[in-house]
């Protein structure tokens, strides 16, 4: 990601703690070493190769199968676009800031349930969280 804001980083960790966490190869593989796997998270990559020190599956349908609790989709793109349709809460850190780049998320074509009010960051960044929650939760099997 092309900013820095910490705590962003700690909202993260807090939402996602004691979860599973699914992210594609590439996302697992800008983690930086020291923090791979997550701690005190299950870690599951999307990936044809398997991958050290963490769970991998070649389909978001196995790994869906394979989680009975909360699940965080934490990227890629194309990860993010795949269980959009059927999430049932989204969380996205907005930041009052345009950057170049070459992966964007989708949009989440709904109403926000919650909207934070910007703050500023220690890094200078302005930023805040939104959230998104569907009215009834909907258990969905992703195609193939």
């Amino acid at each position: 990601m092309p900013w820095h804001i910490p705590e962003d980083m700690k909202h993260f960790r807090e939402v996602t703690a004691g979860a599973a966490v699914l992210m594609g190869r590439r996302t697992w593989e800008s983690l930086p070493a020291r923090f791979r796997p997550l701690p005190g998270r299950r870690n599951l990559v999307l990936s044809r190769t398997p991958q050290e020190g963490v769970e991998t599956f070649d389909s978001l349908k196995e790994a869906l199968a394979a989680v009975d609790g909360d699940l965080w989709v934490i990227g890629g793109s194309a990860v993010y676009a795949a269980t959009l349709p059927f999430a049932d809460r989204v969380e996205v850190t907005e930041i009052r800031e345009a950057f170049e780049g070459d992966t964007y998320a989708p949009a989440v074509g709904r109403e926000p349930a919650s909207v934070g009010e910007w703050q500023e960051s220690k890094s200078g960044l302005h930023y805040r969280f939104v959230s998104y929650w569907r009215a009834a939760p909907v258990r969905a099997t992703p195609p193939r």
